[in-house]
């Protein structure tokens, strides 16, 4: 992603970076006085902020890629005054990962209501920008988005993100033994076939069920949707589930709005994670690990499936 229809200049663009940090008016009017030595109103911060507003709509309806071997989807709940009051809402991040192996925002959305008939918005807004085909689409287990994928790119393989599930496992987990609970369930994600990733669920359950039943439970009940990239030789699974393409981009801009008791409307919230989505998109000058060799792997068992109609 890029800033590439507004060039900013001098004392916008310190205004837009600082912004972009999660710093509030208040916050940027106090380092520019102190950098500079200079008074601005609260009013010319409003006002170059809002101008990111255009941009932002153009980047969301910008075009896309025909083919994303790879789409990750997730999500990060924030605080938003809505009608009078504060309200808990879910931002999400469609993640896609290029012919090159390049990460790449392909949009952001606010959910007012959760559930099938939104992720089927979603996911024909990215088929109307473009996006032809996808090979693999890895979620969090967000309700109805397994079938609006399905309805929409119907090849697509639909896999539930194993980084999310382990994380997700060792939330009720004791912190001195997360290690060997993380280290256990290794055994199963990573077994070289799928009755073999069931015995090793098996071995974890006699393990760890009398104290962390809950665990189990939710790998069992998750099955097919975990199971999925064991059709995949090691190359493209080691891609699938020991990316951090999600889980790094979460902790920045967790870090941006960590400040942040609550934002005042929708809008604002799309233009901070615009600007730091921005800034922490600059950083991926380089392919994600081992993508030359999940790349070949893809060539081969997709072949008719590289230039999409």
């Amino acid at each position: 992603m890029g800033r590439h229809q507004t060039r900013w200049t001098g004392f916008d663009d310190k205004i837009i970076s600082l912004y972009a940090r999660g710093l509030s008016v208040r916050e940027i009017q106090g380092h520019l006085e102190e950098m500079y030595g200079t008074e601005v109103s609260p009013t010319l911060i409003s006002a170059v902020t809002d101008a990111v507003s255009e941009e932002v709509k153009i980047w969301q309806t910008r075009p896309l890629d025909a083919l994303y071997p790879i789409v990750y989807l997730d999500c990060i709940h924030v605080k938003v005054r809505d009608s009078g009051a504060v309200r808990t809402k879910a931002v999400y991040l469609a993640i896609g990962v290029n012919m090159d192996g390049h990460k790449e925002v392909l949009g952001l959305w606010i959910a007012q209501t959760e559930g099938a008939k939104f992720w089927l918005q979603v996911v024909t807004e990215l088929k109307t920008r473009g996006v032809q085909d996808i090979f693999i689409a890895c979620v969090d287990g967000l309700k109805g988005f397994p079938e609006a994928i399905e309805v929409v790119y119907p090849k697509a393989a639909v896999q539930l993100c194993i980084v999310h599930m382990v994380r997700n496992s060792l939330n009720s987990v004791s912190w001195k033994v997360q290690r060997e609970v993380a280290a256990d369930l290794k055994t199963i994600y990573t077994s070289s076939t799928v009755e073999m990733a069931q015995q090793m669920l098996g071995a974890f359950e006699a393990k760890w069920d009398r104290d962390y039943p809950s665990i189990g439970q939710s790998w069992r009940r998750n099955w097919e949707r975990v199971i999925p990239f064991f059709d995949y030789p090691p190359e493209i699974r080691k891609v699938i589930y020991a990316t951090n393409a999600i889980e790094s981009i979460n902790m920045s801009l967790r870090k941006v709005i960590k400040t942040r008791s609550s934002f005042p409307t929708d809008e604002a919230v799309t233009k901070l994670f615009y600007l730091a989505l921005n800034n922490i998109s600059k950083k991926w000058s380089m392919p994600i690990r081992d993508w030359k060799a999940a790349l070949n792997r893809f060539t081969i068992q997709f072949e008719e499936r590289l230039v999409p109609a």
